[in-house]
């Protein structure tokens, strides 16, 4: 599944969704999203911005990313960076960047994972819960 091809088989697969495009970081991410129902394409960066580490948009593939969008027929792109620094950066960079190009620019809900424990989460993993709330 993780490859350095061109393109992978994941993307080579007819069958799956072409019009939505999930961004992350590193391949290995492709596995975790794998094991849920998504059942897109994937689009993988190669890293994040991080001016400190010399990561600017040349070195990652969002070159590639908006040459995807611009071929058409995508209708949202789930951005599903790492929710730190880094990441929240490069969700707002992509955001600014796609708007225009794709109907859509979505970000992976924040909150606590399964079997957490409240009174342990730090605020911005409950306030990133509160505002990510759904109806039951």
């Amino acid at each position: 599944m993780v490859t350095v091809l061109e393109e992978c088989s994941l993307c080579s697969d007819r069958s799956r969704d072409t019009d939505t495009i999930l961004v992350v970081e590193e391949p290995l991410e492709v596995i975790a999203f794998e094991r849920t129902p998504y059942r897109g394409r994937y689009h993988v960066l190669h890293g994040v911005l991080s001016p400190i580490d010399g990561m600017g948009p040349e070195q990652l593939r969002i070159r590639e990313l908006i040459g995807r969008c611009r071929g058409g027929g995508i209708n949202e792109v789930i951005v599903a960076t790492d929710p730190d620094i880094e990441g929240e950066a490069t969700a707002s960079y992509l955001r600014q960047t796609l708007s225009g190009l794709v109907p859509k620019v979505t970000r992976l809900a924040h909150g606590l994972p399964m079997g957490a424990d409240i009174e342990f989460a730090d605020h911005v993993t409950l306030k990133e819960a509160i505002e990510g709330r759904r109806v039951l």
